[in-house]
């Protein structure tokens, strides 16, 4: 099932086209992770599926309608997005960036009502923040932080939630606390969740979809079998992967790879490859 689709959408600044015509498809009920090298229009992707920038041309649809016509606060009943970079939470305690979820819901003079406090304390025990509520912001762990985060995003009681890089800037512990949280909202509360992420065996790990990117446009979609191959990463990322499977879910995972020099970067030249680990030395 599909609630939420693109349709030749076209996305750029000034003269330049960042996305070209774009028609990408999102299933309901689960996560689909877009990956691509820097600069390809995953976060811009992202902005203008949930109105935060408009777009040239093309549509965005969900449940049938445009969402360049639905009511703000209609559509923030429906979705969700965390940005790469929050906006700053300073002097604010965890349960008050939670709070602010509640806005699509508060009418008159934007008063909490029970039922909004009902809400924020189940996001706060859903992500395991329960206990910060009266801690600022400021004083958590960034792994603590990516959390609170998040636990608004659910206060917006959304049925699909945008995650540009999540685990940006988190160490590996926090990395895989945070994608677990995800993958539990998904599994255990049917959550869709779309979400950009750099790290290609945490895509493969978590993603149920997969959408690879490269100069605003799509080069694969479709399952982590699909997409996570050579030949795929090849076109993608310009590199020579070599793709084992995880011992622990069996799926997919890029064990090394090197950078493929020369002209042209889907093809193999006479140019010798190097391994990337080694040039660092």
């Amino acid at each position: 099932m599909v609630r939420l689709y693109t349709d030749g959408l076209n996305i750029g600044y000034s003269e330049r086209l960042i996305v070209k015509d774009l028609s990408v498809q999102i299933p309901d009920k689960k996560i689909t992770t877009i990956i691509g090298p820097n600069g390809c229009g995953k976060s811009t992707l992202l902005k203008a599926i949930t109105r935060i920038i408009s777009h040239q041309s093309g549509t965005v649809i969900l449940d049938g309608e445009n969402i360049s016509k639905e009511n703000t606060k209609l559509l923030a009943k429906k979705m969700a997005i965390l940005p790469q970079t929050p906006e700053s939470a300073s002097g604010l305690t965890v349960g008050e960036l939670v709070s602010y979820g509640r806005f699509p819901y508060q009418k008159g003079f934007g008063r909490l009502t029970k039922k909004d406090y009902e809400v924020i304390d189940w996001a706060l025990d859903v992500t395991g923040t329960k206990d910060f509520k009266y801690r600022p912001v400021d004083a958590l762990s960034g792994g603590q932080r990516q959390r609170v985060w998040i636990a608004m995003a659910l206060a917006q009681e959304t049925d699909i939630i945008f995650l540009d890089e999540p685990t940006t800037y988190l160490d590996m512990a926090h990395q895989l606390e945070v994608l677990e949280l995800l993958q539990k909202l998904n599994q255990e509360q049917e959550r869709t969740i779309v979400m950009v992420l750099h790290d290609l065996n945490q895509a493969a790990r978590f993603a149920d979809h997969i959408v690879a990117l490269k100069d605003g446009e799509i080069v694969k979609s479709g399952s982590y079998e699909e997409v996570i191959t050579q030949d795929v990463l090849r076109k993608v990322f310009n590199i020579d992967a070599v793709i084992g499977r995880d011992p622990r879910t069996n799926k997919p995972m890029c064990i090394t790879y090197n950078l493929l020099k020369g002209v042209n970067q889907h093809e193999e030249t006479i140019d010798p490859v190097y391994d990337l680990a080694a040039s660092a030395y």
